[in-house]
């Protein structure tokens, strides 16, 4: 019955024929296309978070009675004295009442493998190891997808609108990137564009006689503009006319920039965040394992992230 049964819906786990021939043929283990370096995930610094939930508490816009600065917030009044005994003004800071919060997301995938299929044929690599090790793969590349398009939090929709411009003709311009630069000018730690864009600005630098040069980060060159290094990821879309956008992100909680949030320490953790719990074996001798992690995103201050829209990757120069 249990051959019967698994025979009649092949997608429950790894076919026989598949693990035999992965067995007995190859020792190089099994290879995915649509794995990426990430390196969005390592870029970001990553917030513990107790509880499911992270508070963002940001100053309050100024009231009627109160001066703003250039984004609104309420300021601090401050005295600089040279001499005598003035009198000193007081001042509080006031926090919105309502602190924006961000609830961790879920990525969840059931793993089944055939008992028999782990027991047979794992002779030279660990069926259910690479089983595992390639569904977590896929559920990395879900969740850096996630961190760029989500609804909620994705970088390209927490842009604020004051924080997004437009390319000048469309090519992305060293004067494009110069005045993404100057809204985020407080330690500025990295570009993100789609592979297709890196290439793109690549293109104007050097047509303008400006050639970006290169910084090795994990092992890796990136091109770089005003020592930022561009980072590249697939994530970001491009439209079907050939534009995309392009971000300029601050990171970390002590710069007031993006952070990454996950909750560590859960039951099964492989690595923080991210766990494989096994789950029993059926009357038909799958295995189930569930993989899970639990991840986010937050933007501390408006100015931590600009965004440079109408980024066309299809124009090229002839050169004579």
């Amino acid at each position: 019955m249990s051959n019967t049964s698994h025979s009649q819906d092949p997608r429950l786990s790894l076919s026989a024929a598949a693990a035999r021939n992965l067995a007995t043929a190859t020792v190089t283990v099994p290879q995915m296309t649509d794995i990426t370096p990430r390196w969005l995930h390592k870029l970001l610094p990553w917030v513990d978070v107790d509880g499911g939930v992270y508070r963002v508490n940001r100053i309050a816009k100024a009231g009627k009675d109160k001066q703003a600065n250039d984004f609104g917030e309420g300021k601090v009044e401050l005295l600089t004295a040279d001499g005598g005994e003035p009198k000193l003004p007081t001042t509080f800071v006031d926090y919105e009442v309502d602190p924006r919060e961000y609830h961790l997301s879920t990525i969840q995938a059931v793993l089944r493998t055939h008992t028999r299929v782990t027991d047979l044929y794992s002779n030279r690599i660990d069926q259910l190891r690479e089983q595992v090790r390639l569904t977590v793969e896929a559920v990395k590349e879900r969740e850096e997808w996630e961190l760029i398009n989500h609804t909620q939090f994705g970088l390209l929709r927490e842009v604020a609108d004051r924080q997004r411009i437009k390319t000048r003709k469309g090519p992305p311009t060293p004067d494009d990137f110069d005045e993404l630069l100057s809204l985020v000018w407080k330690k500025p730690a990295f570009f993100l564009a789609h592979p297709k864009a890196v290439a793109a600005f690549g293109r104007e630098a050097t047509r303008r006689g400006v050639p970006p040069p290169t910084v090795n980060l994990f092992g890796s060159p990136f091109i770089t503009w005003r020592g930022i290094p561009l980072v590249p990821s697939d994530k970001l879309p491009i439209d079907d006319q050939g534009f995309t956008s392009i971000l300029l992100l601050r990171v970390g909680e002590a710069q007031q920039g993006v952070v990454g949030l996950q909750k560590t320490g859960v039951t099964g953790e492989v690595e923080p965040g991210l766990s494989v719990r096994y789950m029993g074996t059926n009357e038909s001798s799958i295995a189930s394992h569930l993989v899970t992690r639990y991840f986010s995103a937050a933007v501390l201050t408006e100015d931590a992230i600009a965004r440079l829209d109408h980024v066309s990757v299809r124009h090229y120069h002839e050169y004579v």
